[in-house]
């Protein structure tokens, strides 16, 4: 009983640590300038186009950025261009359950608000189905409002890429979570259930 009573303090104080420097992180991100969100979009898609994951990968699982996040639309629009399947994430929300998926889109131009105003692919498009052996051919792009030295994210607190990663060999599919500089820190607090992305990449 005290072993439990301990972990639940523990999982407690976290949650306030993570939430705390959440507020923190998207109050810095809400306040950068247009010039500094731009500079930062072209470096970070420099980054990921000259990234040999990204050159080798054959299916791109991305996102379209939303409110303060980082700008990604020139990336998806250039996997298109070199003929890469783009499929972007979409929450399906059912009455006790949410569940995210992964969405082909042909463009960023058939986007919809969906799950709280995040542009998402329409409800009939075609889902990515994950095969281990085909693994290497899949890059994630991953969104997250802090980030740290040790690969530790926190995202928006929903735990839909940590639920949509548990049954997927960490080694296997390749990840890249991106941000701002501003959504870097030293350390954050870290759970079993939590997956670090394979690499980090804020500019």
């Amino acid at each position: 009983m005290k072993n439990r009573t301990a972990a639940w303090l523990i999982w407690v104080k976290n949650m306030a640590e993570k939430a705390d420097i959440r507020r923190q992180v998207l109050a810095a991100r809400g306040a950068l300038s247009s010039a500094e969100r731009e500079r930062a979009g072209i470096l970070l898609t420099e980054r990921i186009l000259g990234h040999q994951w990204f050159y080798r990968s054959d299916n791109l699982l991305g996102f379209a950025s939303c409110g303060s996040e980082i700008d990604t639309g020139e990336i998806l629009k250039e996997a298109l261009r070199m003929g890469k399947r783009v499929y972007l994430p979409k929450v399906i929300e059912k009455p006790e359950t949410k569940k995210m998926v992964f969405l082909r889109i042909g463009s960023p131009d058939e986007l919809l608000p969906g799950y709280r105003g995040i542009p998402e692919p329409g409800a009939g498009a075609e889902a990515f189905e994950y095969r281990e052996e085909e693994a290497e051919n899949v890059l994630m792009l991953m969104p997250g409002v802090v980030f740290d030295g040790f690969r530790n994210r926190i995202g928006y607190g929903a735990g839909f890429y940590d639920s949509y990663l548990a049954d997927k060999p960490a080694l296997q599919l390749r990840t890249i979570a991106v941000g701002f500089r501003c959504q870097l820190v030293d350390e954050i607090p870290f759970e079993e259930h939590d997956i670090r992305p394979y690499q980090v990449i804020c500019v």
